[in-house]
């Protein structure tokens, strides 16, 4: 690509700077907008690189002047700027597609509604600590496009929105993995949720013989939208089963022991794989772990190196993760679980006793699916909010005992003194956590804190 373009950039946010810097760093005029304030260590990365910026409104003298736009994913379709650019037929990409035209590198795509950033994290992991040259981009919060511009990875693990991939277009990822498909997002779709799959299912329109598609085989939506007799690539779908009716790559055989194929349908014998030692809790977590060991075979690694990267692997902070043991009773923080599917998963994963701790602002919850498991494993219900009323009529008859308290420090007391050995401490919230705490990392960061305080200090006995 040696044509220097006009290029208009909107939003001035991670991708947005990011690919500000790419489109100047390869001699293009880059100018770029955003509606809203920009924050002052984005707006010192344009000034520190002499990228002309506007904020707080768009020009659109000044936007339609464009050659092509890269525009951020959380701007929507029917923006009045975005429409103004279609009426003018100007081109409208992503950032991942303009970083994709500069590098080389193979690109390990990762979407779906839920366990993004958990796999793409993983993925990451084990191919770096397999010695690849590896970068991490996309949703995960680090740039493609500013990363493109050293270029210094043979590798990408890209976590990637539906909305990043709306405006992709020759994009090629070596490898798409494609997780799950739930309604989400659905407002910015027209209510459809086809549109919706055929946004997700994009990830798959440039992939060829070199790559591979990796698919949770068990998701509904998923079959039904994905037309897999025209895809030009190999196809390794995945189940939680060992299904007979589809030509599986990955399945469990076991609990903790899953099996790889790379040659669906054409080899019989698979290589079995231990996931004992991995810290990774709930069946959702059993499905990233097959799909990032499936990306992980198809890059090369032996068996052996899975498996011991499994072992050292920290998920992002508070998704599901263990914070501490005290009296062997482990505390598990989940505060990123602010509603009911996502405390759900935590409730489903866990096999132990829970005590569990909860609540919020409640942003219309219906707890009716929740109610057979925490019936089932939950000991006590520890409710951590303002007010509490919805909680305790949905759990009071279920659970032994449910307190209230508002208070991050006196709700792991509390909890502390109704588990046993062998019991989960698990702050699943189900709620935003605006009442009482700045943010779900706020809430996270006190619960771990408290826990820390009881190993320095010893339980007090309640």
């Amino acid at each position: 690509m040696t044509d220097k373009k006009n290029i208009v950039i909107l939003g001035a946010a991670e991708s947005g700077v990011g690919a500000a810097l790419l489109a100047q760093a390869k001699g293009h005029t880059v100018f770029v907008s955003d509606r809203g304030a920009i924050q002052p260590d984005y707006k010192q990365q344009l000034t520190q690189a002499g990228i002309e910026f506007e904020e707080s409104q768009h020009t659109l003298e000044r936007i339609l002047q464009a050659d092509e736009v890269i525009k951020s994913p959380g701007i929507p379709e029917k923006a009045p700027v975005i429409q103004a650019l279609r009426e003018k037929n100007i081109p409208i990409i992503s950032e991942i597609e303009f970083a994709g035209r500069y590098t080389k590198a193979k690109c390990i795509c990762i979407t779906g509604t839920n366990g993004k950033t958990t796999t793409t994290l993983l993925t990451y992991h084990l191919l770096k600590e397999a010695g690849l040259s590896v970068g991490l981009a996309g949703n995960v919060g680090y740039s493609l496009a500013e990363q493109v511009i050293e270029d210094k990875f043979d590798y990408y693990v890209v976590e990637l929105s539906s909305f990043q991939l709306d405006d992709t277009h020759e994009f090629q990822p070596w490898i798409a993995i494609l997780l799950n498909i739930t309604p989400d997002h659905l407002d910015r779709y027209g209510y459809s949720l086809e549109s919706y799959a055929q946004a997700k299912l994009r990830i798959t329109r440039n992939l060829d013989s070199s790559g591979a598609f990796i698919y949770n085989a068990d998701d509904e939506v998923t079959n039904k939208y994905f037309q897999s007799a025209f895809l030009q690539t190999r196809q390794l779908p995945f189940s939680l089963h060992h299904r007979h009716d589809v030509h599986l790559a990955g399945y469990y055989v076991a609990e903790d022991l899953l099996c790889t194929n790379l040659a669906p349908g054409l080899a019989e014998d698979g290589v079995e794989l231990s996931t004992a030692n991995s810290p990774l809790i709930g069946q959702h977590n059993r499905q990233n772990t097959l799909a990032a060991v499936l990306a992980a075979r198809v890059a090369g690694l032996e068996i052996s190196q899975i498996e011991a990267a499994l072992a050292t692997f920290q998920n992002a902070d508070h998704r599901l993760q263990l914070v501490g043991e005290v009296n062997g009773a482990r505390y598990i923080n989940d505060s990123k679980a602010t509603n009911v599917e996502a405390a759900w998963y935590a409730l489903d994963g866990i096999h132990q006793p829970i005590v569990w701790i909860a609540g919020g602002t409640d942003k219309g919850n219906d707890y009716s699916s929740l109610l057979n498991l925490a019936e089932r494993r939950v000991k006590a219900l520890i409710c951590l909010g303002v007010d509490n009323a919805k909680l305790r009529a949905s759990f009071d008859d279920l659970v032994p005992h449910v307190e209230e308290t508002q208070s991050m420090a006196d709700a792991v007391a509390r909890a502390t003194a109704h588990a046993a050995p062998g019991d989960v401490v698990l702050l699943s919230p189900c709620c935003a956590s605006f009442d009482l705490f700045k943010n779900y990392e706020d809430r996270g960061r006190q619960f771990a804190a408290a826990v820390q305080a009881l190993h320095q200090n010893g339980p007090t006995q309640a």
